[in-house]
C-alpha cells in the first residue's frame, strides 16, 4: 500500500513530521533493500523519502497542500542540523547524525555502484545536468545513471515525464524540481512508476554535483549555520525567505516535538 511504513526504522515527531532516527550508512542501507524488494516484485511500489529542515518545517505549518505531500512520504531525514541538535537536547531519542542531501547521495552512489544498482537524474536545467551526470560518472565509474533530464515541465506533464523515467528502469531516481514541484511529482507519479525502489527528493543536489553551487565550511554545517552561509551568498534571494522560515521553524520545533 503507498505510504505504508514497513521499513524498521525508529521515528520521532520534530517540529511536527516524523522523523526517522537515522544514519546515513542506515538510509542507504534500506535504500539498497527496497531495490531489492522492488526487483524482485515483492514491493510493488517506491518508497518515497523526502528531506526535513527549516523551510520544510515551516512550510508544513503554514501551507496544508504541502503538509499533505509531507504526510504521504514513507521517509523523511533530517537533513538540517537544528533538528539532530535539538534531538540531542530533548528527549532519549536522537538523531544519530544531519544526513544532508548532498551528503547522502555519496554513501548511495558508493552502496549503489557495489550492488547494481540504476540512478536517474530528474531536475536541474539540461546544462546543469549534463554536467553533474559527467562528474557523478568520473567519480563513480562502476555506477549505473539509466538516464537524466531537465526539470523545465508543467505539471500537465507529469504522467509523460514518468513514463520516460520508467522506461530507462531506474531503482532509484532522484528528483530535484524545488519544493513543492518535487514532493508533488513523486506523491502523484508513485503508482504509475512501479518497480523503482526509491523516490528520493534532492533539491539542489545536481547543481552541487556539477561543481555549480558550494558548500558551507564544515564547521558551519555542523553548528547548523549552513542557511548563514547560503543567506551571505545571496542575501537579496534568500534574505526574506530564513527571516520568515526560521523563526516558524523554530516555533513547530519547541512546540510540536515528542520529548
Amino acid at each position: 500500500m503507498p505510504g505504508a511504513v514497513t521499513d524498521g526504522l525508529a521515528r520521532r515527531r520534530l517540529g511536527g513530521l516524523p522523523v526517522v532516527l537515522a544514519s546515513r550508512q542506515m538510509l542507504a542501507k534500506q535504500m539498497r533493500l527496497d531495490c531489492e524488494a522492488a526487483r524482485s516484485g515483492s514491493r510493488q511500489y517506491p518508497r518515497i523519502a523526502f528531506s526535513a529542515n527549516g523551510h520544510s518545517l515551516a512550510l508544513n505549518h503554514t501551507d496544508p497542500a504541502f503538509s499533505e505531500l509531507l504526510a504521504a512520504a514513507d521517509i523523511i531525514h533530517a537533513d538540517g542540523q537544528p533538528l539532530v541538535l535539538y534531538s540531542r537536547l530533548t528527549g532519549s531519542e536522537a538523531i544519530p547524525e544531519r544526513s544532508a542531501t548532498t551528503d547522502f547521495f555519496h554513501d548511495a552512489a558508493r552502496l549503489a555502484s557495489e550492488q547494481g544498482l540504476r540512478f536517474y537524474f530528474l531536475g536541474a536545467d539540461g546544462q546543469t545536468s549534463e554536467a553533474a551526470v559527467a562528474a557523478v560518472r568520473h567519480q563513480y565509474p562502476e555506477l549505473i545513471i539509466a538516464g537524466s533530464r531537465d526539470g523545465y515541465f508543467p505539471d500537465e506533464d507529469f504522467p509523460a515525464v514518468a513514463a520516460e523515467v520508467a522506461a530507462t528502469r531506474p531503482d532509484v531516481v532522484w528528483v530535484g524540481l524545488g519544493r513543492p514541484k518535487q514532493e508533488r511529482f513523486c506523491v502523484l507519479m508513485r503508482e504509475q512508476l512501479s518497480g523503482v525502489g526509491w523516490l528520493k527528493t534532492c533539491g539542489g543536489l545536481f547543481g552541487h554535483l556539477a561543481g555549480a553551487e558550494k558548500r558551507a565550511p564544515g564547521w558551519m554545517q555542523s553548528a547548523g549555520l549552513e542557511w548563514l552561509y547560503r543567506l551571505m551568498q545571496d542575501p537579496v534571494g534568500k534574505g526574506w525567505r530564513y527571516l520568515v522560515t526560521n523563526v516558524i521553524a523554530a516555533w513547530c520545533l519547541l512546540t510540536r516535538s515528542e520529548r
